[in-house]
């Protein structure tokens, strides 16, 4: 009869020990080493930056961005650094101007009859300006000339033409 005491007591034992291992497995490979894939909501914290190193937005803080992967919310090669990563983990990324913005378009810019514009308006240059289109769509241009009969305006984003880099850490992933 002892042996059997014995016997049951150990694997008593070993089974506490096995329990143990598999709740101690179940932290520690828990949302750390999910990675991040389309259709995925996360949250990441940035700080983006042009090639002369200027700071053009961050995050840091504030509250994290969140978006959902692969909605087409952030440029493409934003979404493209953010597949694969892990919480916790932090990446630098360079961005080429096909991948951000796109390349800047210099029919984009146009110039405007000043008599064309609402009266009593008086733009100035940064000035945006909302442009409603034929369709009823609405576009927000940059005035970046003004002369005495006309003004220029742009419809490029700020940063079309423009290479990228991010400093990207993923927060969360839902």
């Amino acid at each position: 009869m002892g042996g059997i005491s014995v016997l049951r007591k150990t694997c008593m034992a070993l089974l506490g020990i096995l329990l143990l291992g598999v709740m101690l497995a179940g932290c520690t490979g828990s949302n750390s080493e999910v990675q991040a894939k389309d259709g995925d909501t996360v949250k990441v914290q940035y700080t983006g930056t042009l090639e002369d190193g200027s700071i053009f937005d961050t995050s840091v803080g504030g509250e994290p961005i969140e978006f959902t992967l692969g909605q087409g919310q952030l440029i493409p090669g934003f979404e493209k650094a953010v597949i694969g990563m892990k919480v916790g983990e932090s990446k630098t990324v360079n961005i080429p101007v096909d991948d951000a913005y796109g390349p800047y378009r210099d029919d984009l810019v146009a110039v405007v009859a000043r008599e064309e514009l609402p009266e009593g308006m008086n733009p100035v240059v940064g000035q945006q300006l909302q442009v409603t289109e034929a369709d009823g769509t609405i576009i927000i241009v940059t005035v970046i000339k003004v002369a005495e009969t006309t003004i220029t305006i742009d419809a490029n984003h700020p940063l079309a033409g423009k290479n990228l880099t991010f400093e990207i850490k993923l927060v969360e992933i839902e």
